[in-house]
């Protein structure tokens, strides 16, 4: 790490040394990723198993902030076609705290239309915190061998621009490296050295991803701190019509998936708990309904009793939410890349959170996984996501994943 970095951690919060130190995984768990397939059920349902989530001031204008998130990950390009839509049954919704408390004040919901063709768009409607309610066509995917230009729309009421469409997986990580190297410290032999693969399991993969620019204005933060997550849901009661071949999808909509910050339910909570831990709330978080599992987790790695209670003690106070400041300042390309404005407070597109993550769990020494940038350039204006992954032309030799 960086002496930047070192100087960066010795002021980050304690409920922010939390999120770092406990993302560890127990001894049973694989780590997939910061968030996608890592539970039984948003594995058996792709279009609400997410992937990531974003928080963060729009670099060029910081009076409007950027949510963003990705879902149905590892789609290969010669696919995108068939696999790049938003499922028309699911609901999307974004949690904002904005009272310093666990629990949600007000939601943002994004719910698509059936798509019609695989060249048609979809229509996105969003429904505001404030009530308001605008429609958007996503961009609808492509197979040739140059990446479709995203389709932005701008909402002249409310101020808000939005994008959905398929993506480059903006995610970076060596997934093997990383869960060796937890293998050989829970054998008591810690070996750094398999990080010296280098490679990233996300690269030549698309997901689907949305993005969402609002005013700040829009958001009613008492303390200049915004939390956010996200709920993947579906309506779950399910009716087959015959006559027309379709299932008919009523009622009050449930969990598949939840994610606020990046590896907490993939890494401290035990494979047997991970769909409950989807299913529950912020609320539960808070209330210790899982503290239990945190504490196992961080004393099978030999945790001293002072950061467990530490850092169990304040995972548990205010709920997975990313904690975005309103008041400091993201510049920079690719939706920012400045010290100080990207993960922990809240988290860009560019930021190498699992490079913090290392940091921390070597006890603050350097240690990374040799991936350190998406393998596609991020872009520099809204949504800021990378264009996707193509289809190579003919007699192309590396089709650019690294497995």
């Amino acid at each position: 790490m960086s002496g930047l970095m070192r100087k960066a951690a010795a002021a980050i919060p304690v409920f922010v040394l939390m999120l770092f130190s406990a993302i560890v995984p127990q001894q049973s768990t694989v780590i997939r990723a910061a968030d996608h397939s890592e539970a039984p059920l948003a594995d058996e349902d792709r279009p609400n198993d997410i992937g990531d989530v974003y928080a963060f001031l729009d670099p060029n204008d910081n009076t409007k902030v950027v949510f963003a998130f990705t879902v149905v990950g590892f789609i290969v390009p010669s696919e995108l076609a068939n696999q790049g839509e938003f499922d028309a049954h699911s609901r999307y919704r974004i949690e904002l705290e904005e009272t310093g408390d666990a629990k949600a004040d007000r939601f943002i919901d994004i719910t698509f239309s059936e798509r019609t063709a695989r060249s048609a768009p979809q229509t996105a409607t969003i429904v505001l915190p404030d009530g308001r309610t605008f429609t958007a066509p996503t961009t609808p995917p492509s197979l040739a061998e140059t990446s479709p230009t995203p389709t932005v729309t701008s909402d002249g009421a409310s101020g808000a621009s939005f994008f959905a469409g398929p993506v480059d997986d903006p995610f970076f990580f060596d997934i093997p490296a990383f869960n060796r190297f937890v293998s050989s410290v829970l054998a008591g032999t810690p070996d750094p050295s398999q990080f010296s693969r280098g490679r990233d399991s996300f690269a030549g993969y698309d997901t689907m991803g949305v993005a969402l620019r609002v005013p700040a204005s829009l958001l009613r933060s008492t303390d200049g701190v915004v939390g956010v997550s996200l709920l993947a849901q579906r309506q779950t009661k399910r009716t087959f019509k015959k006559a027309t071949g379709e299932f008919v999808f009523k009622g009050p909509y449930s969990n598949i998936d939840r994610m606020g910050n990046p590896a907490i339910n993939t890494a401290l909570i035990p494979y047997p708990r991970k769909d409950e831990y989807n299913l529950a709330s912020t609320e539960d978080d808070a209330n210790g309904r899982f503290a239990n599992d945190i504490v196992a987790t961080l004393t099978a790695l030999g945790t001293d009793q002072t950061n467990i209670g530490i850092l169990a003690g304040v995972a548990v106070a205010k709920g997975d939410f990313l904690r975005l400041s309103l008041g400091a300042a993201n510049t920079g390309t690719g939706g920012g890349n400045n010290a100080g404005a990207g993960f922990p407070n809240g988290r860009r597109l560019g930021d190498d959170t699992i490079d913090t993550i290392l940091f921390f769990v070597a006890n603050q020494n350097t240690l990374g996984d040799n991936v350190n940038a998406n393998d596609v350039p991020l872009t520099d204006d809204f949504p800021f996501f990378g264009r996707t992954q193509q289809p190579r032309p003919t007699g192309t030799a590396d089709d650019n994943t690294r497995n």
